[in-house]
């Protein structure tokens, strides 16, 4: 289903953020979250939804049923909630959300979107058998609603840049302190790559904790062999793997930091390098540098343009996609952008100079807080880079037609994870 009957309105936001609504919640639930399967608990600001991504595929590749949890969705909410490797059905979401709205109203609490959602998740997690769980956080860590789970079986911290300074800092340092929470005394701790004082606030934090800290550059690192293979490293250890099938260089080291949380588990549940190899060659998440098939908007342009779709929405993700156009994409680029606001135009659009032939800006409509096309247009043509307005993704595509006719280009469209759930929409004839 395309969201919920309950909890409604997801931007209205409830000033108070603490975990005091969820532990309540789970509460009345009867403590659903203290009989999952084993968690992996996944922090960060880039690349958490591909870890999850990666993590589950190389899962199933070795016969293990796997729970996930990750936000946000593109089209349907249900893709949200993972049972044993199934979306979950939409009669069982609205059970489990009406059983959760019950328990709030018990407590005549108005839960906030995220904690509402989260605590009817824990009851599926719960009620279905897998192996393990696979547990992303919404924006933070510490104070995230799924930061209920005491004991995960381990924790992972994807790379950390500035993104949601709102809720959680203006500094990377006081950014990182707030993830960093998930970390828990005496379970271990992957680090991906991190800036060095990123790096200082999360070892401080496994110090502190007893929690074992396993990092990228320090314990684990990989070197790219070609287009197809890459070597993961140790001290101890030289291994060779398939590239993910997830495009761009930056997924190699969410790769790396998933074969180091095997490693460290493969006591549990015994994976093989050849089973890795697998997951990361099956390993399915849309939006990330995603190729559309060209017959799926034959009705939009000709079929010499080839559309991308990204999810990038700051600067981090700007410069993972910009690097992945300037090194694999021969024939010119146009940019479709749309993006929420509170989020740095200049910065993310500064990334593709030199790159891209010309911008068009479009409002997005999955996300009612998102910048106007005009607006938009005009902050990123600032760097000086040639933005246009559109009225939307369709007559963007129509103005890039018109100025390309016949000619073999290349079209990105990116921004916002709302915005490719707006152009999936369209080609699949669904309304916003």
């Amino acid at each position: 289903m395309r969201m919920p009957h309950w909890p409604t309105l997801p931007w209205q936001q409830n000033p108070k953020y603490d975990l005091e609504n969820i532990l309540q919640l789970l509460k009345i639930l009867e403590s659903p979250h203290q009989s999952t399967p084993p968690v992996i608990h996944i922090a960060g600001t880039n690349g958490k939804g591909s870890t999850v991504a990666i993590l589950k595929s190389i899962f199933e590749a070795a016969n293990y049923k796997v729970h996930a949890y990750t936000s946000p969705h593109l089209i349907e909410f249900n893709e949200r909630i993972i049972l044993a490797g199934e979306q979950i059905t939409d009669h069982y979401l609205f059970e489990i959300c009406e059983r959760t709205r019950k328990a709030s109203e018990t407590l005549n609490m108005q839960p906030r979107f995220f904690e509402a959602v989260t605590a009817a998740s824990f009851l599926a997690f719960s009620e279905v058998k897998a192996d393990i769980l696979l547990l992303e956080t919404g924006l933070g860590g510490r104070l995230d609603a799924t930061n209920v789970i005491t004991q995960p079986l381990l924790t992972l911290i994807t790379p950390i840049s500035y993104d949601h300074t709102e809720y959680l800092g203006n500094s990377l340092q006081v950014i990182a302190a707030e993830k960093a929470g998930i970390i828990k005394p005496n379970v271990p701790c992957v680090i991906s790559c991190q800036l060095e004082e990123v790096y200082e606030v999360l070892l401080n934090k496994c110090n502190n904790a007893g929690s074992p800290a396993f990092c990228y550059e320090y314990d684990f690192i990989i070197f790219k062999n070609n287009k197809h293979s890459f070597q993961y490293s140790t001290a101890n250890i030289r291994q060779h793997f398939s590239a993910p099938s997830l495009l761009g260089d930056h997924q190699l080291i969410n790769a790396a930091a998933v074969i180091a949380a095997i490693s460290l588990i493969n006591q549990q549940f015994h994976i093989t390098k050849q089973q890795i190899d697998t997951g990361l060659q099956n390993a399915v998440w849309p939006a990330r540098i995603q190729k559309i098939d060209q017959a799926k908007y034959a009705h939009l342009i000709s079929n010499r343009a080839q559309i991308w779709l990204d999810g990038a929405h700051n600067s981090n993700g700007a410069q993972a996609l910009a690097h992945w156009i300037r090194y694999n994409l021969t024939a010119p680029t146009y940019l479709i952008l749309g993006m929420t606001k509170n989020r740095n135009i200049k910065d993310f659009c500064s990334h593709f100079y030199g790159i891209i032939i010309k911008g068009y800006t479009v409002k997005v409509l999955s996300e009612p807080s998102s910048y106007g096309a005009n607006m938009l247009a005009e902050q990123a043509s600032c760097i000086g880079m040639v933005f246009s307005p559109a009225e939307g993704l369709i007559e963007a595509i129509n103005q890039i037609a018109k100025q390309t006719q016949n000619t073999t280009i290349n079209i990105v469209i990116c921004g916002s994870l709302f915005l490719a759930a707006d152009f999936l929409k369209l080609i699949q004839g669904l309304s916003s």
